[in-house]
């Protein structure tokens, strides 16, 4: 199946959320059955990296959004570990700080975007300055609706230098999100990040829902879409997102750069003289009287 297709917000499209099941788990029943495929494609991920990384002619930028509890960790770690470490940055954008609140709300952004070669994971990201910010009234409707524009210029912005952006809202239900804000209650690893705040926050999912429709309406365009993930099972999750983002690096057709270097000369002059050596010093280790043992 491609999920591409399947999870695509196409432009000006007026998404309804409660008609996408996130539950969906697109034709595998079980985590078994989908482990193969997913290993196959966070394979595929650390190849595809390689060649981003050592061309130097492409940047990705990742951008994940969620309700409480949706899934933004358990895809880093689970999907987006495939990449290795020193092309990869994941930056989350919160609250802002004071020195950030005095600047455009695209100002704290701009400078995690991925240089050439390189992958930037946006956990959370400057969407939340059209939701969070929305639904808690922290702005007027006006600010927010204008900032649309600013992210569609803005993100224009990176395509043209280069960078392909990818961008997921992790869909769960209000039900899963209260089953593990309990798995967090239950597990002493991961006590520490239950808030209060988690639960008031649910009063406002309705709220939360209409700006997420709003937003991803308003910015998923040709060249930075967004994909809705079904994101109950965390193990489809996973396989959606590692496919979506292995087909998009794949269709950028990157190849490794050719050497600047004479290969031959290197050849020549390095491992050939070390054969020679090599050759050298097992022959002189046969030769009679240099076995090293004892005479009787």
């Amino acid at each position: 199946m491609d999920y591409r297709k399947r999870m695509n917000v196409n432009p000006g499209q007026k998404l309804r959320l409660k008609n996408v099941d996130p539950a969906f788990k697109g034709g595998h029943e079980t985590h078994e059955s989908a482990a193969q495929e997913l290993e196959r494609y966070r394979q595929k991920l650390g190849q595809l990296q390689a060649l981003l990384y050592a061309e130097k002619k492409h940047s990705m930028l990742i951008v994940l959004q969620a309700m409480d509890a949706g899934g933004k960790d358990g895809t880093i770690k689970h999907v987006f570990t495939a990449f290795n470490p020193q092309g990869t940055s994941v930056t989350s954008f919160k609250e802002p700080a004071p020195i950030e609140r005095d600047h455009d709300f695209l100002w704290r952004v701009h400078p995690h975007a991925p240089p050439k070669g390189g992958v930037a994971i946006f956990n959370r990201s400057h969407y939340e300055d059209v939701l969070i910010a929305r639904v808690h009234k922290l702005v007027d409707k006006f600010t927010w609706t204008a900032r649309y524009d600013r992210i569609r210029s803005f993100e224009a912005g990176l395509r043209e230098s280069g960078t392909t952006i990818v961008k997921f809202f992790l869909h769960i239900s209000k039900e899963e999100q209260l089953a593990r804000f309990a798995q967090r209650l239950e597990d002493p690893a991961r006590n520490w990040k239950i808030s209060e705040s988690d639960y008031t926050e649910r009063a406002l999912w309705d709220d939360y829902i209409e700006a997420f429709e709003d937003a991803l309406a308003a910015t998923s365009t040709r060249d930075a879409p967004w994909y809705v993930i079904p994101a109950n099972h965390k193990w489809f999750r996973n396989l959606a997102v590692s496919q979506i983002v292995a087909d998009t690096l794949e269709e950028l057709g990157m190849a490794f750069p050719k050497p600047t270097v004479d290969l031959a000369d290197i050849r020549r002059k390095y491992h050939a003289a070390a054969e020679v050596e090599r050759r050298d010093k097992h022959r002189e280790a046969a030769a009679p009287g240099k076995s090293g043992g004892k005479r009787g």
